[in-house]
């Protein structure tokens, strides 16, 4: 019978809505569902089959089933509907000529493939969709079925918006893997996590597939960006297996969404996450997230929005972290079977389960097999007996560490490799001294070439060659080449973005030639040394050295004596401390402490520049004692050896004065600093970043021991001079001008303080990003700003804000978090909820407790600051013993004239009189006030706290004229000082009794 189709009469087309029953393969879903949302707009009904093709049901009950469908049965025809099975084209002639023939009016077909299919296809009709737009295409459909194409009426403003044609890519689509043509199975799978990002509500769309290596967890995900990425604006893939890497590929998605933002990495990230949080200009994302198996590292960094993330892990963890899971199991056994016989279509059904069970249905083994079998004379029952009986000894051994399947299996793989294009191997061995994931062999082809090992120059210069070995791998699955680094096809043809399974790479990893071990990771080392940036301070260079980091410890670059490398790891601490990533970077220092001991010697110069390194990053995270120690030795030995002018000693003592703030001994660390001035002077200069380093540094032990006008005179000039001798936005510059702002206002003059915080914020959010351990400490400045200035509801809002990023990017017990807390605390028990302020406060007691020694300022401070909290909430007694004893340890710790000494002694003093002692209130608080006045001068908000205090406690013993004239007097300064309208002097008006708030500062 003719494959024509059997008109419908003139008076029928378009006399009603009809039922069309849409058959598809999966793969071909973005079809399907771009062909009924038009059939559903012109108000047809639309039934969704995805077609499935059970190997032992025949194909024609199959056919015959479908025809029970209502309505019209359109078919997308594709390779992809014919081979589901798999079927052969005998099997869909003999199957379309016994049930469409006979009524082919019930079917229509359009086709969206150029690959042959069944001859007998022809009965159905199809109609060609490829090459063409969407408006011709939608008019075929609609032809096809026979259904008038009148003109759509004009969307209604906020109406839904329909899937994309299929043939039309997103707006934005990035470093998604190429399709695997041969994606098998998983529809359940795949249904499950589109109906979970679907259903979500914004903000929640996050579903994490996880599951063990090599079960496809990421041909799964690729396969869904494929398949339901035409109802999605923005797909982005991401490698996420470290931090660095995730923030790098993520700022790179800001000139997709088409941001203006300069070229400073951290204005890049803050922008793009803000762009998906807000969805615009795009609402419909899809972010994948690929092989995140730390979540610690990056949840903090997982975007909310209006859009979805999709996450591949091997750890469950992720439920944790407001992430739906769906675990990703082996292939069933069908499913096995349906993948081998696709990729090997040599092997019949009951071979394909013989190995499908042999390998034990992981489906990258199976990929990598099948592929080599198809092509070898090798029999699956001889494949069989060499997996279960071992090969010889004299060809490539793989590690006994992994199972007998995959030893074998790839023992026979590599001699295959080795055999055919022997190339492939040294590459598939040189690329495993990378981190696994997508390797950037653009770096192998931008270093320099000479002095290179023959067969690795060879394989480098030779394009021919180099096509060749990637092309075998290719072939074998062994690697998947990508375009994930690389901006055209062109360059990722040359192979310059490589994908290597973290299996494959461990498994090959494990065993090889010494000789080769050698040569290949000295290869990897010099391309990496090759990539550094160099200057680590430069945000702008912050995506090269994410690119780096991750490659470091299987490179093993510490064992290696080569200077550049040496510098590359120097550089790299240096950009983990800058960017806060502390953990990280106190792992690779103290691997490359033991490391450079045994390599270079204890006493090497290497050694003393990274113990410099190395202790920073300590330090940043409060192992004060420890730092100490080591800085201390650091000194005394350069000392000793080279004398007091060298620089590296010079450079160690800084790091000593550094650890002595952080210990609380100030006096010491002020001698150590005004010391350091003097010597950077005589020796570079005034203009010299590091004698204004010494000069920030005798700031900020000026600013601990309360003088902070000399804090301010210094602050100032060094904020010139890094300003001049560096850009304005150089992170130094900023963080001068943070130091100027928090000078200021410790000194009460809170709106020059507020206004230069303000800019201070904007431009460490476009330098360094929103959530760097810099930029949280400008946004906490500027909190507390607002809040001297008045401005309550921002700086509770921005306290709050602040605090939770820095919980998240650096830890609950890191200093700096500790620090927020506290202020964050006292807030609250003053406009917030007095509950959490308790408990926020007690938190903060007892971690500084078990950071700090007894008797360090910190902890009477907070302990200062817990008093108040007591004495709101009605414990009087205990606020007042506590509050003593925070006087008596603060006293001790900075001496009587300090201003956190005085600020505890105006608390003590407003406890005292709640306890029934007058007498010994109205005694302190004289006292506080005359040394407030030469400490600080009459006008300063601390003093005049204590006069007003005073005036209270003078009312309390009767004492009113005395009383009324300090009162007076104070309220006359706090309006020359502050203003009339300013809070503190309103509340003095009102004779509300002030009170100080111990306030931690970074040392």
């Amino acid at each position: 019978m003719s494959g024509a189709r059997t008109p419908v009469g003139p008076t029928e087309r378009g006399a009603a809505k009809q039922t069309v029953t849409i058959s598809f393969a999966g793969f071909n879903r973005a079809w399907a569902a771009w062909i009924g949302d038009r059939l559903e707009r012109r108000g047809h009904r639309v039934v969704y089959q995805r077609w499935d093709s059970p190997a032992e049901v025949p194909l024609v009950d199959l056919l015959r089933d479908l025809m029970l469908a209502q309505g019209r049965i359109l078919i997308i025809v594709s390779e992809w509907y014919f081979q589901l099975g798999p079927r052969t084209h005998d099997e869909w002639n003999t199957a379309l000529r016994a049930v469409v023939a006979p009524d082919p009016a019930r079917f229509a077909a359009v086709s969206v493939t150029t690959s042959p299919v069944p001859t007998a296809a022809a009965v159905l009709g199809a109609v060609e969709l490829n090459n063409m737009g969407a408006d011709e295409a939608e008019r075929r459909v609609l032809d096809r079925l026979d259904l008038p194409a009148d003109p759509l009426p004009e969307s209604v403003e906020g109406a839904r918006r329909g899937p994309r044609f299929p043939a039309a890519m997103p707006e934005v689509w990035g470093g998604v893997p190429r399709r695997n043509t041969r994606f098998t199975g998983r529809e359940p799978l795949l249904n499950d996590a589109y109906h979970l990002l679907q259903g979500a509500e914004s903000g929640a769309g996050v579903v994490t597939l996880h599951g063990m290596s090599g079960v496809g967890k990421t041909q799964l995900a690729a396969e869904y960006a494929y398949r339901f990425g035409s109802e999605y604006d923005v797909v982005w893939w991401v490698n996420a297996e470290k931090r660095v890497t995730y923030r790098r590929r993520l700022a790179e998605l800001a000139p997709q969404l088409g941001l203006s933002t300069g070229a400073e990495y951290g204005e890049r990230l803050r922008a793009v996450r803000d762009s998906l949080r807000r969805g615009d200009p795009y609402a419909r994302w899809l972010l994948i997230l690929d092989g995140a198996d730390e979540p610690d590292q990056i949840y903090d960094l997982v975007p909310n929005g209006p859009g979805h993330v999709l996450i591949t892990s091997r750890n469950p963890e992720w439920s944790e972290h407001n992430s739906k899971l769906l675990e990703v199991p082996v292939y069933g056994r069908d499913e096995s079977v349906a993948f081998i016989r696709r990729r090997a279509p040599r092997l019949s059904e009951p071979e394909a389960d013989q190995l499908a069970e042999a390998l034990e249905d992981l489906p990258l083994l199976l990929d990598q097999t099948a592929g080599w079998l198809n092509d070898s004379d090798l029999s699956v029952q001889e494949y069989i007996a060499l997996l279960e009986g071992g090969i010889d000894q004299d060809v490539v051994k793989i590690s006994a560490d992994f199972p007998v399947a995959f030893q074998t299996a790839w023992s026979i793989l590599l001699n295959k490799l080795r055999d055919t294009v022997p190339e492939s191997v040294d590459l598939l061995r040189l690329c495993t001294f990378f981190a696994p994931g997508f390797i950037p062999v653009r770096l192998l082809k931008e270093m320099p070439h000479d002095e290179l090992p023959e067969q690795i120059a060879g394989l480098l210069n030779d394009p021919l060659l180099w096509n060749k070995a990637i092309n075998q791998l290719r072939q074998y699955s062994v690697v998947r080449l990508e375009s994930h680094e690389a901006a055209t096809d062109e360059a990722a043809s040359s192979g310059e973005s490589l994908y290597l399974h973290r299996m494959v790479h461990q498994i090959v990893h494990k065993d090889m030639p010494d000789a080769d071990r050698g040569e290949f990771i000295d290869v990897v080392r010099r391309a990496l040394a090759a990539a550094d940036p160099r200057r680590p301070t430069d945000t702008r260079l912050w995506p090269g050295y994410a690119e780096i980091v991750p490659h470091l410890k299987y490179a093993d670059v510490l064992k290696s004596k080569d200077p550049a490398v040496q510098t590359l790891v120097f550089n790299c601490l240096r950009y983990m401390y800058i960017s806060g990533e502390y953990r990280a970077g106190i792992k690779l220092g103290e691997r490359a402490l033991k490391a450079w001991r045994t390599l270079l010697g204890e006493n090497h110069p290497r050694i003393w520049e990274l113990t410099h390194h190395y202790s920073n990053l300590l330090r940043a995270v409060g192992d004060y004692q420890r730092t100490e120690t080591i800085e201390r030795a650091a000194v005394d030995h350069l000392r000793e050896q080279r004398g007091e002018q060298d620089l590296d000693h010079l450079r160690a003592v800084s790091g000593l004065g550094a650890d002595l703030r952080g210990l609380a001994r100030y006096d010491e660390a002020l001698e150590l600093s005004q010391r350091l001035v003097v010597m950077y002077r005589d020796l570079l200069g005034e203009q010299d970043s590091r004698t204004l380093g010494a000069q920030n540094n005798l700031a900020v032990s000026l600013r601990l021991l309360g003088r902070y006008e000399r804090a301010l005179d210094i602050d100032r000039r060094t904020l010139e001079a890094r300003r001049l001798l560096l850009r304005a936005r150089h992170p130094w510059a900023l963080s001068s001008e943070w130091s100027y702002a928090t000078d200021l206002r410790l000194l009460g003059r809170y709106t020059e303080a507020e206004s230069i915080q303000t800019k201070n914020v904007r431009e460490y959010r476009l330098v360094m990003g929103a959530d760097t351990p810099p930029t949280l400490e400008a946004e906490h400045n500027l909190a507390l700003c607002q809040y001297r200035s008045g401005d309550r509801a921002a700086a509770g809002t921005l306290l709050t804000r602040v605090l939770e990023r820095c919980e998240r990017v650096l830890g609950e017990t890191d200093p700096q978090t500790l620090r927020f807390a506290a202020t964050t605390s006292c807030f609250l028990r003053e406009h917030g909820d007095i509950d959490q302020a308790r408990e926020l406060g007690e938190s903060v007691v007892a971690r500084y407790e078990v950071m700090l020694a007894e008797g360090h300022p910190y902890v009477a401070g907070v302990r200062a600051n817990h008093a108040l909290v007591l004495r709101s909430v009605g414990e009087r007694d205990h606020a007042h013993v506590l509050v003593e004893q925070s006087l008596t340890d603060m006293t001790e710790a900075v001496g009587e004239n300090h201003p956190w000494t005085l600020g505890c002694a105006i608390n003590a003093a407003a406890l005292r009189n709640l306890v029934g002692d007058p007498e010994g209130a109205a005694a302190l608080s004289r006292q506080t006030v005359t040394r407030a006045t030469e400490a600080l001068g009459r006008t300063h908000p601390l003093t005049l706290s204590a006069r007003i205090a005073l005036a209270a406690d003078l009312r309390g013993l009767r004492d009113r004229q005395q009383a009324e004239k300090i009162e007076q007097e104070a309220l006359s300064d706090l309006v020359a000082t502050l203003g009339a309208q300013h809070v503190h002097t309103i509340s003095a008006r009102s004779r509300n009794r002030p009170y100080w708030d111990f306030e931690p500062l970074s040392t």
